[in-house]
């Protein structure tokens, strides 16, 4: 951990863990409240988030200046299982139905306050009665409701703070978070609120958006008119990133960590102009420093950024924590606006909880909706009718409508879509007050987003049929099938040749390249045109998550050499197995592929060995290779700073190894927190050395 700790109380105290001794479970004795089958669901929601701040106890931390600190636990759902299961009979329940990957407009909230937002939405409730919108009456009520319990609660923290003699927090918290920040201490402080509120309304996956955009302007006027140092701000910046790991623990996805707090730097601004500052170097260094999980940092970069930008973020890398990750403005620009989004809004692009782009303020957006496996898509076109082909190009006609029947099959499943109401978050985001409707029914953007799993397996298992069926007719059609359906058992020649010794994807060669393209060209050509029940469209990505473990679980072994119950590779990356002929063929392969019409977000991966970081040398090069892939037109990229051994000896010994931080797909985590599979994927992918 380079550079020392402002406050190293704060800081020992979150690492010990010590904070926790202040929670409770919450009194399930007044659940009642807020599950009365009669109320309306946003009623339900506004109420139980009066009940749980009525049940938080202020705590304040010896040397905190940014307070909220989220004391109860287990808060019961506002429906009955029995609901859920009626909800369920004529609705499509994304994920646990609560809102989840959206980016609020935090830049505004913060430079107005809620009282403002209380007065608009006070006087569109005043039309909404006159009008006898009872929808709207309804949603502008529960809006009200929270904005009070938020009052509520930071009053509850002025008086603690008074108690404690804190006049500097209680002066905070007397101006907000009723009027707008007019420090920079200030507007951390409501951002923390604000957050805070996101996750104890019961969203998930609430993500940070471009953070250094919509603080700098209060760190630059305080420190231009004699308010701030810069070391000031980054004390500050540096308590702002401890508070997001307070309540991390209580937000997970998939996996312990897996909980969205993503933050995005740099880019160009509204009218195009590099918006890259001090804070977003403040941002970078301080992560550095802390080596905490959360914020997970992105950063926007673009041809025109400089190395010294590139050194800057790998110096970051080399920490472990699998922070940057990159998303080139050159390519998700121009391919946002041809998706249908307006210039201003695709240049203040941000990412949701991973990697997917997204709008902040404008989007009611669901990047995460679904999956199609190009691995499966292979094996149907193979086992229902690779004997019948007479030459390749037939095969992949096959492909190309298995992938489209997929693509098909998961569009089928869309409709119905029901979310939890928002109240507080909708008043966060654009228009929501003017429609007295609940962000959860749409926004400006309100597409859907399909991940793409499996790419390299399928491109590789193509070219291995195309090498050995169609061109050196080395292995029969039949026995290609039998190969994989029996897991190579018997075909142990035929395994060493295509897991080992045939061109995969990674290898830059041309041919497998192109078919990789294919593949991508028939996912985005299945999906052009398709709106959804909202009249978003449907984006195509290369992103896996989860999938590249769990589609794994029905798949046969692959023509490529991967074993049955062998994993995928994550993301946009090379298959685990493969050897590869270096770093830089790597990027020339993902580099070339049409991402253009697969934005929806998925980073090239790569893992380099530790030892890599080591000296000036290593991390210039590494810099320098990322600089590289912007160059030639990738568009997201995520490397990683590993040691296998190290990862080894953590499973042997994870007593040893409690601050062992990893990079899973687009978030990060304590390595040993992890599930087993999970662990075994980190240690089977490939390590560079340089």
């Amino acid at each position: 951990m380079a550079g020392a700790i402002f406050n190293g109380l704060l800081y020992r105290q979150l690492k010990d863990r010590s904070y926790r001794a202040f929670r409770r479970p919450f009194d399930v004795s007044r659940a009642a409240v807020f599950t009365d089958p009669s109320l309306p669901p946003v009623t339900r929601m506004a109420l139980r988030m009066r009940e749980l701040f009525r049940q938080e106890e202020p705590v304040i931390l010896e040397g905190q200046r940014i307070v909220f600190l989220r004391t109860v636990t287990g808060v019961p759902d506002i429906f009955s299982e029995k609901e859920w299961q009626e909800i369920r009979a004529s609705h499509r329940i994304h994920e646990c139905g609560y809102l989840s990957n959206i980016c609020a407009d935090y830049g505004s909230a913060i430079a107005s306050g809620l009282d403002s937002r209380k007065e608009q939405i006070e006087e569109r409730l005043m039309v909404a009665k006159t009008q006898g919108d009872t929808e709207g009456i309804l949603f502008l009520e529960a809006a009200l409701s929270q904005i009070e319990a938020v009052f509520y609660l930071v009053e509850k923290y002025k008086n603690k703070a008074l108690e404690l003699g804190r006049e500097d927090i209680a002066e905070t918290l007397s101006a907000l978070p009723h009027r707008g920040a007019r420090t920079f201490r200030e507007a951390l402080q409501l951002f923390r609120i604000l957050h805070y509120t996101l996750w104890a309304e019961g969203e998930y996956h609430n993500t940070v958006g471009r953070f250094d955009q919509f603080a700098w302007p209060y760190m630059k006027r305080d420190m231009e008119e004699g308010r701030l140092t810069r070391k000031e701000a980054e004390d500050l910046v540096e308590e702002f990133f401890i508070s997001f790991n307070w309540d991390s623990d209580l937000y997970r996805g998939v996996q312990q960590g897996d909980n969205g707090q993503s933050m995005m730097l740099g880019g160009v601004d509204e009218s195009g102009n590099d918006a890259y500052n001090e804070l977003s170097e403040i941002c970078l260094r301080t992560s550095h420093r802390l080596g905490l999980i959360d914020p997970k940092i992105n950063l926007r970069v673009s041809s025109g950024t400089p190395i010294e930008r590139f050194v800057e973020a790998t110096r970051l890398t080399g920490a472990g924590l699998g922070f940057p990750q990159y998303s080139n403005d050159d390519v998700v620009i121009p391919a946002l606006e041809q998706l249908g989004y307006e210039t201003k809004d695709a240049r203040n692009y941000t990412v949701a909880a991973c990697w997917e782009f997204i709008i902040p303020g404008l989007g009611m957006e669901i990047p995460n909706i679904g999956a199609l496996s190009y691995p499966e898509a292979v094996e149907k076109a193979m086992l229902d009718g690779l004997e019948d082909c007479k030459d390749f190009e037939e095969f992949k006609d096959r492909v190309r409508a298995e992938i489209s029947a997929e693509a098909d099959l998961i569009c089928a499943g869309l409709g119905g879509l029901y979310i939890i109401p928002a109240p507080f978050y909708s008043i966060l985001m654009d228009g929501c007050i003017g429609r007295a409707r609940d962000i959860t029914l749409g926004s400006k953007y309100n597409n859907y987003g399909f991940h793409g799993s499996g790419l390299a397996t399928a491109a590789d298992s193509m070219e291995a049929i195309r090498h050995h069926v169609f061109e050196l007719g080395d292995v029969t059609a039949k026995d290609m099938k039998e190969a994989v359906l029996r897991d190579f058992d018997g075909y142990e020649e035929l395994l060493h040749s295509v897991r080992y010794e045939d061109s995969k994807l990674g290898d830059n060669d041309p041919r497998v390249n192109a078919l990789a393209a294919e593949l991508m060209e028939w996912f985005a050509d299945a999906l052009e045109g398709r709106r959804n029940e909202r009249g978003g469209r449907i984006r195509p990505g290369t992103g896996t998550a989860m999938f590249y473990l769990w589609d794994v679980k029905k798949l046969a072994a692959s023509a490529d050499g991967r074993r049955k119950d062998e994993a995928l590779g994550t993301n946009f990356s090379p298959s685990l197995f493969v050897r590869s002929k270096g770093p830089f063929s790597v990027i020339q392969s993902f580099a070339s592929l049409p991402v253009s019409r697969n934005i929806n977000g998925g980073p090239l991966t790569m893992e380099f060995h530790s030892s890599v970081f080591d000296t000036e040398e290593g991390i210039e090069a590494v810099a320098s290779l990322v600089r590289q892939f912007v160059i030639l037109g990738g568009h997201q990229l995520q490397l990683n700073s590993v040691n296998r051994e190290r990862l080894i000896d953590a499973q042997k010994h994870p007593e040893n190894y409690s601050n062992l931080i990893v990079r899973i797909w687009g978030w990060s985590a304590y390595f040993v927190e992890l599930d087993r599979e999970y662990q075994d994927h980190l240690i089977a992918r490939q390590e560079f050395d340089a």
